[in-house]
């Protein structure tokens, strides 16, 4: 992450942009030599698990573990706690950042791994969804996406990380938006249809105009990451998650 916005700021043409961006990087250090977090919203804790077919796990109920693993950080570590119940009325902080959300897939062999991505409020708040017309197509997802980066403006912390989940149902597009934010910087989708398109959207993002904090300038977005599945014939389901410049992932393989 920090290498793509020290490529960003060297690319910047606005001069405003590049202080914005300097600030981003002199924070990124201060909070590596300080062990300190990178932002104050350090977000509402999402886990990826890839569970291997052959593994057997005793001792206790896999997610209530993560659960507790989450707690323990939150409170030793001295994080925000930002995760409320009752969403819709009492809204009362729950004091350890539980319960993360928590996805789990079953694949292939013995590992198990994990995958850790405190996601903030500002970001998340920007995901979308749209089911459209097949007929649609590629530009129809690209106005989606300028669409929703230039209508969120600053409120996901630019520079962001555009994840993009096309096909299969509502819930699992979202579900992609998510997940292909865990992918790195710089990686490329294997596809090279998709390959391509991801260049073609961040090159039309940048050209917005958005720029690092909404500022104007031309790093809008470092990376978009698209992932697809195949659909029903009379859909085109499509989401959007947006990550912040705050882009923190861990990953474990036991």
């Amino acid at each position: 992450m920090v290498g793509a916005l020290q490529t960003a700021r060297r690319r910047e043409e606005s001069p405003v942009a590049v202080r914005v961006l300097d600030q981003i990087l002199v924070n990124a250090g201060q909070a590596r030599a300080e062990m300190m977090p990178l932002c104050q919203d350090t977000g509402l804790t999402v886990v990826f698990l890839e569970v291997g077919q052959d593994v057997h796990i005793s001792g206790g109920y896999l997610i209530d573990a993560v659960q507790e693993g989450v707690a323990a950080a939150y409170t030793e570590g001295l994080l925000r706690a930002s995760i409320v119940e009752k969403p819709f009325s009492s809204r009362v902080n729950t004091k350890n950042n539980t319960p993360a959300v928590v996805h789990t897939e079953i694949v292939p062999g013995d590992p198990l791994r994990i995958i850790l991505m405190p996601k903030g409020g500002g970001c998340e708040g920007m995901s979308r969804f749209t089911a459209m017309s097949p007929a649609a197509g590629r530009a129809g997802v690209t106005e989606f996406v300028l669409r929703t980066v230039e209508e969120s403006g600053g409120n996901p912390c630019p520079p962001i990380i555009v994840g993009l989940g096309i096909g299969g149902t509502a819930e699992h597009a979202m579900y992609m938006a998510k997940h292909v934010l865990t992918r790195k910087i710089g990686e490329s989708n294997p596809d090279p249809e998709e390959a391509e398109f991801e260049a073609e959207l961040l090159e039309n993002v940048n050209a917005l105009g958005v720029g690092p904090q909404a500022v104007g300038g031309r790093a809008t977005a470092l990376a978009v990451h698209v992932e697809t599945y195949p659909t029903h014939v009379t859909s085109l389901p499509v989401a959007i998650n947006l990550q912040c410049n705050s882009a923190r992932l861990k990953e474990a393989v036991l």
